[in-house]
């Protein structure tokens, strides 16, 4: 454990918690001064931790980063319309617009630009900013809010992260669709880092009641090339037949530190589809915590890291069945090149009464260089006797037949590499559902495999 007062980073965040706007109810003030006070008696993670062993934080701890204000905020229309050209090295979209989305709500080092904004506050569909939420009383979804939130500080009472972030609570997104509602085009937020030195604590709640289906993107993006940090915490309640499919884009800049945190539960036949897709930050780390509590529950998650010398992706993901009938799928690929480090840690819990559960869990990982290194642990834990249950989990380099089809053809060597990368990473990004997007992100996974230096 690292000593929560021992090291730049918290010593710079706490400084600042200062500077927060006060709330405009006494709960708010309530959860973040309890959060607060828990998160002095915490210890940070370290490398002692199991959940952490793999993945150093000391980098992170020797940093000073300060919470932004709103007096501080850039013109950021420009930052985002402009080309930005310190971000050369770092892997951003050459536009941020999704055209098939029906809502999008951007936020710019962590605060709400309306004008960047078409959230929509309407009988049945709610997708509006957790700030204006929390500074109504009177807002219809203020109670449901609250009630969520309130949980939630409970269930992070040993995660000094995800209580730092509670302690910043301010900003973030809240998307609610009443039962019987369904959006057929996407709800797209978007999380722009505008310049470095900063760190931003967004939160996201979504809420479908029964029956509702929604398509939500959730996308961190950098414009410059310094270090930041994000600290995220989302929490997704879908009541029974609810549906949701959730793409979660990480490409904050190669020098910052991206840290999330995803809690997902499902009712009766409820269904969770995932895609997250990590490319960005120089150490990054999503813990996404599934659990199936009612029968009949689905869940699929699908990852892809993609990442280069000097960079970490860790993905920690707990799918717990807690209930029969119950269904779950995981696909998780990492392609790593140079010196890069990927973790992988993927947990299926099986509860003694969770009869006729099926689950399969698959980890592949691509090494595009002798240095790179890999740490996977699928895990199965299994108290329940009638369930059909697999896992496995691969490390390799490119296939020699594989390469020498291509190269017999007429191909280059190494844009035969390239090739067979591309198309390693894309059986990901092909799920996302959303044509622009998926267009979008092969264009980067293309533009990654040339910078990777296949075979370096």
């Amino acid at each position: 454990m690292t000593a929560i007062h021992a090291n730049p980073w918290l010593a710079s965040l706490l400084a600042s918690h200062g500077s927060l706007a006060a709330p405009a109810v006494s709960w708010v003030h309530e959860l973040r001064r309890a959060a607060l006070e828990r998160a002095h008696a915490l210890a940070l993670p370290g490398r002692s931790d199991e959940a952490w062993r793999f993945t150093d934080l000391s980098a992170l701890y020797r940093m000073a980063f300060q919470v932004p204000a709103a007096a501080d905020l850039p013109d950021i229309a420009s930052v985002v319309a402009a080309a930005d050209a310190s971000s050369a090295g770092t892997v951003l979209p050459a536009g941020l617009e999704i055209p098939e989305a029906a809502y999008r709500l951007t936020f710019v080092d962590g605060m709400l630009e309306p004008s960047l904004s078409n959230g929509h506050d309407q009988r049945g569909i709610r997708v509006i900013s957790l700030a204006s939420v929390l500074a109504d009383a009177g807002h219809p979804m203020h109670d449901r809010a609250q009630a969520l939130l309130g949980s939630e500080a409970s269930d992070s009472d040993a995660d000094a992260l995800a209580t730092l972030n509670m302690a910043f609570l301010q900003h973030g997104a809240i998307v609610v669709l009443e039962r019987g509602m369904r959006l057929d085009a996407p709800v797209h937020l978007l999380f722009v880092s505008s310049r470095p030195d900063l760190a931003t604590h967004p939160r996201l709640l979504v809420m479908l009641d029964q029956g509702a289906e929604a398509h939500l993107i959730e996308e961190h993006v950098a414009r410059h090339a310094g270090a930041s940090c994000v600290n995220a915490v989302a929490r997704i309640r879908l009541a029974a037949g609810a549906r949701l499919r959730h793409a979660r884009i990480q490409s904050d800049s190669q020098a910052g530190f991206h840290i999330a945190r995803c809690l997902v539960d499902l009712a009766r036949d409820a269904c969770y589809e995932s895609t997250s897709i990590a490319m960005g930050s120089r150490l990054s780390r999503l813990d996404l915590d599934v659990h199936l509590r009612g029968d009949g529950a689905h869940a699929s998650l699908d990852g892809l890291a993609m990442i280069g010398a000097g960079q970490l992706a860790d993905t920690h993901t707990f799918i717990d069945h807690a209930s029969p009938h119950c269904t779950s799928r995981q696909l998780h690929k990492v392609v790593l090149a140079g010196n890069a480090h990927g973790v992988f840690n993927g947990r299926i819990l099986v509860q003694p009464g969770a009869q006729q559960t099926d689950s399969s869990q698959q980890s592949r990982t691509l090494l595009l260089s002798g240095r790179a290194r890999i740490d996977a642990k699928p895990q199965l834990d299994i108290f329940a006797d009638d369930v059909k249950c697999a896992h496995g989990a691969t490390v390799g380099q490119l296939e020699a037949d594989e390469l020498f089809y291509l190269v017999s053809r007429g191909i280059d060597p190494a844009a035969a590499r390239r090739l067979l990368t591309f198309g390693f990473a894309a059986d990901v990004i092909n799920r996302l559902g959303i044509g622009s997007l998926e267009q979008r992100l092969r264009e980067r996974v293309l533009a990654q495999t040339e910078s990777l230096k296949v075979g370096a």
